[in-house]
Parts: structure tokens; sequence; C-alpha cells
């Protein structure tokens, strides 16, 4: 049997090998994205531990900023001289870094990275653990004078000489670029400006006895964690004391965000990749089962029983997924390779010679490939063990094109039924949490459902859409509709596949159109200004560009939105952080804000502020009481609810709860924050046109800003859903190739499996041409008819989605029918694709040798 079985997988291994690429695809992937952020967290790691100081004394720990609000946190400088004094210190260094700013270059271009990357300015001074040394000019010395990373001076063509703007908190200066730093480790991607430390204290952080920190080298013998103790005794536990290892873990912290969205998105690839590649997979398998059936009942016949041949297929499926898994692990390591090549292009620097691929690599991947190969054959297996002997002596015959689908009817239903009271449910519910649940729940059984019940629907959705076959193209079409009727089980399995990835795109596709309707609405009802001045990226900006946007001639109205992280203590007993907004008295005549109760002069008197209804009702808050609130740097208040609005018309002040409050609150217990957004109306005689230009030809040297109008906020808003849609494509492009390798297996295997039929159409007077064309519908019509039911499966499960939007007040729903018409032409290409190959090699085929074959 061990003999048979490996002469069988080793005859079939062309046929086997469409199904081995999507055993790759998804081992691929798991391996890809493990060794690439394995790589990137072992690379940040030594960088963090041979950068960080012994100890470090910054400020206390505040909240996260989910959104920024511009606030740079201080120590006192002079805790340096105090801590210096401190038995088992060897040196204390003042560190004054900031990355809220912007440098640009005598033509107003900035000279920061445009990948994401912060732009960092810092206090020039060496020890052995700086990440850069100087390899040309001199160290900086006085406030005209600054070094520049080698790495940001090569891209954006800086030389030494050169003359920078510094666009800071405290305002702007220009700097001369006096040296170039190179760096010694690992390039995290960022630009990093010098500056000598009395410079740094005072132009970017506003004072003289500043820092942002203190670092602190330990004398040999002192341990960091003696040091840290010795020093938390000395100034008290009023600051965050690290020790470089404590330092270097919280780096990485926060580095993991970022590793983990690249990892999960891998991994989703993957996840599509596996889905798709079982019903590839269980297709061949059975396909080829089928095909066997004399050989099997042969083996019966010889004395095998049913446990041997179940076994020998399973072995076949066991030796297909090593196979796979190994060149997947390949594929892996070169899309690791590739990714790291990719993040050099962005400036962050990886050596491919410190790969790293741990145990659990392998192991994943064997995991993945050998797993998903043996599921998906233990059907197919499980039915060639029921073979007859008396096969052998009769003709073959495609197993299964008979039986009847009553199980699949039963179970489809039971699961449809499921299925759909979970979708029900969520369309229903008035809880987001709730909601969520019973989507998720709803997408697994409506999936499964349609999964199973895929053949049931064969013969009737098929008759529809192959229905003008015959008159086009007479018998032909008449033979390719009644091929892909011929066996449902087998039809439904193959559309499976691109079902997966049609109902993806178009449950995804639903909701960003969603999205992009409500966000334009919510535009068209809220925002009252002529302008919005804002940073594309949302991040604050200096105090300087607010007051020149006051000074351009025309401007009448001048509205500052700030953002101020904060914690809520709600009468429910439940204490949350969000991001509330803080706005200027004129609030009304840039916005358009519905109060249920309240207004927004209530709103914005300094020590009360606003919330939407829905989010007080939940936390039993009522207008009126008086919340207990932490700002972000520790301030403390007691802020009354002034005003209850209505989120679907509020525009989002704020994350959570919809909180907005006066400046003038947030400036008392968030000082030094920055502006978010600027909202500007034209004064009378002044036209839209000729404000803007004015704006910017102001702002032109604050590339950082951008002037918008309610047209280009519109377009902000849609291209940050469309940095969505690109990852949805991109997985229905990779469901697609996977899904047309099925299609290809499964005309391939059925055109062996016909051969001696298509020999005797050919002997009648079938021509090749005929014979390819007829291949070519029943490819077009599988696939078509796999596209209609992933369209029709992703619609619902978008109605879905947009109710989970809408308790969160996106309540617009929207239909992409762009998208839906793009998707099923596509189908329709794709089917004439997958078929070229199988109906080429049909056509070549000798008529007499067909005819003879058995």
């Amino acid at each position: 049997m061990l003999k048979a079985t490996l002469r069988s997988f080793l005859a079939h291994k062309g046929r086997l090998l469409l199904s081995a690429l999507a055993v790759i695809l998804s081992v691929a992937f798991v391996a890809g994205s493990l060794i690439f952020s394995d790589t990137v967290a072992r690379t940040f790691d030594r960088l963090f531990a041979s950068t960080s100081a012994d100890v470090t004394v910054g400020p206390p720990k505040g909240l996260d900023e989910r959104v920024p609000s511009g606030v740079t946190r201080t120590v006192p400088a002079s805790l340096a001289a105090r801590i210096a004094g401190v038995d088992g210190v060897a040196a204390t260094h003042v560190d004054a870094a900031v990355q809220n700013i912007t440098v640009v270059d005598s033509a107003n271009e900035s000279v920061g990275p445009t990948t994401g990357a912060p732009t960092i300015a810092t206090n020039w001074y060496v020890t052995d653990r700086s990440p850069v040394k100087l390899t040309s000019g001199h160290e900086p010395h006085g406030p005209g004078e600054a070094l520049l990373d080698k790495d940001t001076a090569d891209k954006k063509h800086v030389r030494v000489g050169d003359r920078l703007t510094v666009l800071a908190q405290p305002g702007s200066f220009k700097v001369e670029v006096v040296g170039i730093a190179t760096f010694t480790t690992t390039n995290p991607g960022a630009a990093l400006l010098f500056l000598d430390t009395p410079t740094a204290q005072t132009r970017l952080l506003g004072k003289a006895d500043a820092a942002t920190a203190i670092s602190v080298d330990a004398a040999a013998g002192v341990s960091d964690e003696v040091l840290k103790q010795r020093v938390t005794a000395a100034v008290g536990g009023s600051y965050e004391i690290k020790t470089a290892a404590q330092q270097a873990k919280s780096a990485a912290d926060e580095l993991g965000g970022f590793l983990d969205v690249i990892k999960y998105v891998m991994l989703g690839f993957a996840g599509v990749a596996t889905l798709v590649g079982i019903f590839l997979i269980v297709n061949t398998f059975s396909m080829l089962i089928a095909q066997r059936t004399r050989e099997l009942g042969l083996l019966r016949a010889l004395g095998a029983d049913r446990r041997q041949v179940r076994r020998s297929v399973l072995l076949e499926a066991l030796l297909l997924g090593l196979v796979g898994s190994t060149l997947g692990l390949g594929a892996g390591i070169g899309l690791a390779a590739g990714l790291m090549a990719l993040m050099g292009a962005f400036g962050m620097k990886l050596s491919t010679a410190e790969m790293v691929i741990g145990w659990g690599t392998p192991v994943a991947a064997y995991a993945v490939g050998v797993g998903v190969t043996f599921v998906a054959a233990y059907l197919p297996a499980r039915r060639a063990a029921r073979v007859s002997p008396m096969a052998a002596l009769a003709d073959a015959e495609v197993q299964g094109v008979g039986r009847p689908l009553r199980v699949r009817a039963v179970v489809g239903a039971v699961l449809t039924v499921a299925g759909a009271a979970a979708l029900t449910g969520c369309v229903t519910s008035t809880r987001t949490a709730t909601a969520s649940s019973l989507l998720g729940l709803g997408v697994v059984l409506t999936l499964i459902a349609t999964v199973v019940a895929g053949p049931l629907l064969v013969r009737p959705v098929i008759r529809v859409l192959g229905a003008a076959f015959p008159r086009l193209y007479g018998p032909v079409g008449r033979m390719s509709q009644r091929n892909a009727l011929r066996n449902p089980r087998r039809t439904g399995a193959t559309a499976s596949a691109l079902m997966v990835g049609i109902a993806l795109v178009a449950g995804l596709s639903v909701a960003s159109a969603s999205m992009t309707k409500s966000f334009d609405q919510q535009i068209d009802k809220t925002l009252g200004a002529d302008f919005v001045v804002q940073n594309g990226n949302f991040q604050p900006f200096p105090q300087e560009i607010t007051d020149k946007v006051r000074a351009v001639k025309g401007t009448e109205t001048v509205v500052r939105q700030r953002f101020a992280p904060l914690r809520l203590t709600l009468p429910d007993g439940k204490t949350r952080e969000t991001t509330a907004s803080g706005y200027d008295p004129q609030l009304d005549d840039v916005a358009h804000v519905v109060y249920t109760a309240g207004g927004s002069a209530e709103a914005l008197t300094p020590g009360n502020l606003a919330m939407d209804r829905t989010y007080a009702h939940d936390h039993r808050v009522r207008l009126g009481d008086t919340l207990p609130v932490t700002f972000a740097t520790g301030g403390r208040a007691r802020l009354r609810v002034a005003a209850l609005t209505d989120m679907d018309t509020s525009g989002g002040f704020g994350v959570e709860g919809g909180v907005f409050m006066g400046l003038a609150t947030v400036e008392r217990y968030l000082p030094g924050g920055q502006d978010a957004a600027v909202y500007v109306n034209a004064s009378g005689g002044t036209s839209a046109g000729e404000l803007r230009a004015a704006l910017e030809k102001t702002l032109d040297p604050y590339p950082q800003v951008q002037v918008r109008d309610q047209a280009d906020y519109k377009k902000l808003i849609r291209d940050q859903i469309a940095v969505m849609l690109y990852l949805v494509y991109a997985l229905l492009g990779l469901a697609i190739v996977i899904a047309v390798l099925g299609v290809v297996n499964t005309l391939a295997l059925s055109v062996v499996e016909r051969t001696r039929e298509i020999g005797l159409l050919r002997a009648i007077g079938l021509s090749r041409v005929q014979l390819r064309r007829m291949i070519r519908l029943e490819s077009v019509v599988i696939a078509v008819f796999g596209a209609l039911l992933g369209l029709v499966l992703g619609m619902v499960w978008g109605v879905g989605i947009q109710q989970v939007l809408a308790l969160q007040g996106l309540k617009a729903f929207a239909v992409p029918w762009s998208t839906v018409i793009a998707v099923a032409v596509g189908a329709a290409a794709v089917g004439l694709l997958a078929a070229l190959l199988p109906a080429l090699r049909a056509s070549r085929m000798n008529v007499l040798a067909a005819i003879a074959h058995e």
C-alpha cells in the first residue's frame, strides 16, 4: 500500500501542483509575517537596549494620547544637578527632545520623512550609547547651528552650510547645518535634528530650565536597579523612573502596536489563502478519488481494507502538505526579505543578515500547511474508503454525481436560519458590543451555510445564468451549461473558492461606502466654516500658524480646536478614557451643532462640558451633573454637564462620548497644547476664492498644514477610508488568484475525467474551436455563479456592518454599484482566464487515443 501510494502521488504530481500552490501561499504569509515581525522586534530590542541610559527620570506617566494634544511634558533640568550627587551616579545628561516639529528648507519644502515616521529635534551630547556619530562638520554651538542625520540629508539633498527653518511649538527659528551625523545603529526611519542643549531647551521646550528627561549613567559596580532605588529616594516618587531594561521594554511596547498591524494584516492574507485553499484541495482530492474508482476498487479486491485505503489518501495529503509547507517556508523567507527591503525604501534600515527565524516559525508553517491539507483531504479519504471491490469490475463513474443532497439541505437550512437570526439580532440591537458579536456569529454561520447549501443552488441558478447559451451558441452552449450542472457538489465547491473573496470585498465595500456617505452628510450638516486649516495627518501645529491665519486680510472669524485626552469618572461607577475637544466661544459661527439640552454658550463656559445624549444615557449622566475629570498631565477638575448633543449631527466632537468644552477650560487644565484645526470664515466683501488664495500664500512657509473647504475635507475623509479598501482589494486579489487556480484545477481534472467523451464529440464533428468554447463557457458560468453568491452574501454582511456603524452615529447606507458591476464583469473575465489552459489541452487531444482512454 505504501508503494502504491507513493506511485500514485508521483503519477498525479502535475494535478496536485495547483493545490500545492494554495498551501505554499498560505504558509508563505504565515512564515513571512512571523519572520518579519520577529526580525524587526529583535533589531529594535537591540537598538533600545544599546541606546537607553542606565536610569531615566521623566515626567509622571499620564494618559495615553489616542489623539495628540501637542503638549510636551517636561521635568526641571535642575534635577540633573541634584541626581549627580547621588551615590553611584557617574554622569547625568539633560534631554530636550520633541517630535511635534517640522523642518523646512529654503524652498519651504519639508525635509522630514513622508512615511509617517517622526521628525525629532533633540539636544546634542555624545556618550557610548549615542545612536549616531559626527562624520562631517562640527558640533552645534549657539542658537543658529544644527546637525542633521546623514540619511535625511542624502534623501533631501541637504549639505553642510544649508539653511533650514525649524517650526517648533514656541515659535519658528532658522539654523545653519554645521555638521552631518551618521547612524551607528538601525535607523528607525526618523529624521534627526540636533541643537546644543541651551538652544534645545529654549527653542524647543520654551523654558531654559526644562527637560523632557534626565539620563543617568551608573558608576562601575552599581546595578541599574540599585541606582534606580537611590535616585527615587533622592527625587521622590513624583517622577517616572525607569532602568535601561524598563525603558527599552516601554519603547518596544510602543513599537509593538505598529508591528501588530503588519503581522495581523499578513495573517489576514494567510487566513484568506488558507480558507480558499481548503476548497481547492477538497475539490482536487474528491475528483482524483472519483477518477481512481476502479484503481481503489482493485486495491480492495486484492485485499486492502477500508482503513488502508483511507490511510493511503491521507498519506498523499500529508506528502502534499509537507512539500507545500517546505516550499512555502522558503517563500515566506523571501517575502520577509522583500518586506525588509520595502521598509528600507521607507527609511527603516533592516539587514537580512540579521533575519530571525525562531523555532515557532517552522512549527507554525508546517502546522498550517500539513493541517490544511490533512483536514481538507479527510472527507475525500472517507469517501475513498467506501469504494466497493466490485467497482474494479465496472466502468469508472464520477462519484457522487447522482447522490441526493438531502443531508446538505437539512444542515444548510439549519445554519441559514441560525445565521439569519444572528444577523437579525445584529440589525435590531441597540448596543454596539452586542451587535458586533452577533454580526461576527452571523457572518461565520451564513458563510458555512452558503458553502454547505451551495450545491443545492447550482441547478436553479446556473439554469438561469446559462439560459442564453443554447440560443447564442447552439449545441455547444447547451453542453457547457449541462457540464456545469453535471456535478453540483464539484461546481459548488469550485464556486465557493471565488465566493469567499467576493463576499469579503462586497461586505466591506458596502461598509466603506456607507461610512463615506455618513461622513459626507455630517460634514454638510455640521461644518459651517468656509475653510479649515489642518494638518494632513491630524497632528497639532504651533500657535504661530494660528496667529498668521488671524492676520490674513479678509478673515472675519477664527475658531480654534484642540484635543484633550482625559479620564471621566461616571455616575454608573465606570471610569472611561476618551478625548475631548476644546473650542473658542464663536463655535456656532463655524459649526451647526444640534443640542437636545443646553447650547454652545453653556457648553463652552469655563468649568462646563457637553456630551452626547446617548453616551450620557448609557452611563446615567444627567444634565447638571458634575463629573470628576483627570487630564493627560494629571490635572484634575470637576466639570458640569451643561449641554447634551445629538451625535448624529454633532460631527463627532470628540472620540468616545462626543465630549467637548471651552478652550479656556482646556488651557487651564492642559496648558501648553497646540491647535489641531482652525476654522475660518471670510469677512463681508471677501470672496471664498480670495480668502483661500490669501491663506495659502500666508501658510506657504508651513507645509505641515493645508487649507481645505468642504469638498477638500470630504476628500480627506474618503482618502482615509480608502486605505481600508486597498487592503480589502488586496485580499480579494489573493483570493481570486487561488480561486483561479481552483477553477483551472477543476477544469483540468474534468477534462481528464471526460477524455473519452471529448474524443467521441470530436469524432462526430465537434471542432477544436467549438470544444474550447464549450470549456470556456462552462468556466464562465461557474465563476459568475460564485460571484453572484459572494455578492449576495457580502451585501447581507454589509447591512449588518452598517448597523454596527449606525450605533456609532454613521447611519447612512450606501451600495457601491460600480464595485458590484465591476465584480460581476471581473468574475466573467476570471472564468475566461481560468479556462485557457484546460481548453487548449482538451483541443489538442488525439481523437483515437481519447476514444480508447479508460
